[in-house]
């Protein structure tokens, strides 16, 4: 039986944030490896994901910056990502 929503807001305080982050990096590199010309954007479902996603970036974004462009989202502009600056969403396309 499919649901009729997926329920993205359940915390399960199972530790598993390293793994999920992993697995959104993987699924960009193979993403972007078939489509590099796509830009990807990504924001959580709730303000705290989406600052997750953010410290997630900070940590790795000398890594990150070797294959991607990265932006964050802010009111009404997109800006080349900072540290510690508050995004709605990110956006990351693929260095060629």
């Amino acid at each position: 039986m499919i649901p009729d929503e997926i329920e993205d807001e359940v915390i399960s305080n199972n530790g598993d944030g390293e793994k999920v982050l992993a697995t959104v990096v993987a699924s960009l590199y193979a993403f972007t490896d078939k489509h590099p010309e796509i830009m990807v954007y990504a924001t959580g479902s709730t303000e705290s994901r989406t600052r997750l996603y953010r410290m997630g970036i900070t940590r790795y974004i000398r890594e990150a910056e070797r294959d991607f462009e990265i932006f964050g989202e802010l009111e009404n502009s997109w800006q080349e990502f900072k540290k510690d600056v508050e995004y709605k969403g990110f956006l990351v396309k693929r260095k060629y």
